[in-house]
């Protein structure tokens, strides 16, 4: 399948379990694309778990390259200790639960994505930075890079950085 589908997982498996009352997931399929003019947004995904009588539902969506498109679908709020190939589109929701985090992205990280990291996964213990290009600055952000770099994004749980497969940088952005 294309995405994941509250109508498949309703009629598929929560059919059979008449008598669960409570039901937390984390769901996540990595797809290649075929048409690349068909776009699934995370409003497509949530509309489809329109009848779900547990949690609320969140989504999130990512497009690699146009090639490859990342789905997560999990119930609200995320109870699970570990996301793994996170990119930029990380939603306004607080990830309290999260403590080990792995970053994957082709799009440049830019400086304000480290401060919604930092807001939403508060207990982060571990992250891991793979993002291989540098940040591109239009000529007005240029101007505040400086600036930027004088504010100090705080991570105060953070005991394990990872920025080997990182570019220079985000290597510089962690130590300065």
């Amino acid at each position: 399948r294309t995405f994941i589908s509250g109508a498949d997982l309703n009629d598929e498996i929560l059919v059979h379990m008449p008598r669960l009352h409570d039901f937390t997931f984390y769901f996540a399929c990595e797809n290649f694309i075929d048409d690349t003019d068909v776009c699934i947004s995370t409003d497509d995904i949530q509309e489809t778990f329109t009848n779900m009588e547990y949690q609320p539902i969140t989504c999130m969506v990512d497009y690699v390259k146009s090639c490859k498109m990342i789905c997560r679908v999990f119930t609200s709020p995320f109870k699970f200790n570990r996301l793994e190939q996170i990119g930029n589109n990380i939603p306004n929701i607080v990830f309290n639960y999260v403590t080990d985090l792995k970053l994957w992205d082709y799009d440049p990280f830019k400086y304000e994505f480290f401060f919604r990291l930092a807001r939403a996964f508060p207990f982060l213990k571990s992250l891991s930075i793979s993002n291989i290009t540098p940040p591109y600055f239009t000529i007005h952000e240029y101007r505040l890079r400086d600036k930027d770099w004088c504010s100090i994004v705080e991570y105060p749980h953070l005991i394990s950085l990872n920025i080997r497969d990182a570019h220079r940088h985000y290597i510089e952005h962690f130590l300065n």
